[in-house]
């Protein structure tokens, strides 16, 4: 489906991929609505969109379940029916499996999993009625295979995969795409908003190695125009789902020796 003239939800809005599939789905045409926790970032995006005037923000706490409903019901009486919701927002990590605190476990689990199952769920019967849409969400790389210091971030990826796969087919008389996302290494600032293992989040440089995020942004917008089921947006790195599904003994003796950076 093209997205000229579609109202398409972004979460994680405010910076990385999330903020660069502002610009570029602003650019293929769409309306936009932009959400994160950070209305005042989010305003600044707007301004930066091709048609800041066409877009609207929406701040949203994907830890605040009880919220997500709310915001879907002010974004469809206020703006309009979502066409096309893309799960963007999310949270890493950074801490081995048996130091990391299990209030970060469930914390990383609620923004990344929870989050976007709840939000989907919200904007799912308007589609289903009208018999059309399209949901992506953003996954990683890690959602199809594990590394050092990133076992609760992986475990929350790996359970989008298994939700949205049986959406899709649960979905598909419907007429409403289901895409996932898997992006290696990009540059943002996702590092910075890590949490450590006690649940805090590390505030490290941002993320150098890999792609640009507005390269990656467009790669989700050509598979969301093109109704692909996954895609998967990187560098050497995304060779790791090949390796782990042909090789699978060569693989573990590779991740055995990654350092988790």
């Amino acid at each position: 489906m093209t997205v000229t003239g579609r109202l398409v939800w972004i979460t994680g809005a405010s910076s990385g991929i999330g903020e660069a599939l502002a610009y570029d789905l602003s650019r293929r045409g769409a309306r936009l609505v932009l959400s994160s926790r950070r209305g005042d970032a989010l305003c600044d995006v707007r301004e930066r969109c091709v048609r800041p005037e066409e877009h609207v923000v929406q701040t949203l706490d994907l830890a605040e379940p009880e919220s997500l409903h709310a915001a879907a019901e002010r974004v469809r009486s206020e703006v309009g029916p979502v066409d096309v919701l893309i799960n963007n927002g999310g949270i890493s990590q950074r801490g081995t499996a048996a130091d990391t605190d299990m209030a970060a476990v469930r914390r990383i689990m609620e923004v990344n999993f929870f989050g976007a199952v709840e939000l989907t769920k919200a904007v799912l019967p308007t589609m289903q009625r009208r018999g059309r849409g399209h949901i992506a969400v953003v996954s990683s790389v890690v959602g199809k295979f594990s590394t050092p210091l990133r076992t609760s971030y992986a475990a929350s990826k790996h359970a989008l995969h298994g939700w949205y796969d049986g959406l899709r087919a649960e979905v598909h008389d419907d007429n409403i795409g289901i895409t996932i996302v898997c992006p290696g290494f990009v540059r943002t600032n996702v590092g910075s908003n890590a949490l450590d293992a006690d649940g805090n989040p590390l505030g490290e440089r941002a993320q150098e190695q890999g792609i640009p995020a507005e390269d990656c942004a467009a790669v989700i917008g050509d598979a969301i125009e093109q109704d692909r089921a996954e895609t998967y947006v990187g560098g050497w790195e995304t060779i790791g789902v090949y390796v782990k599904r042909f090789f699978p003994a060569l693989f573990r003796r590779f991740i055995r020796q990654y350092d988790g950076t």
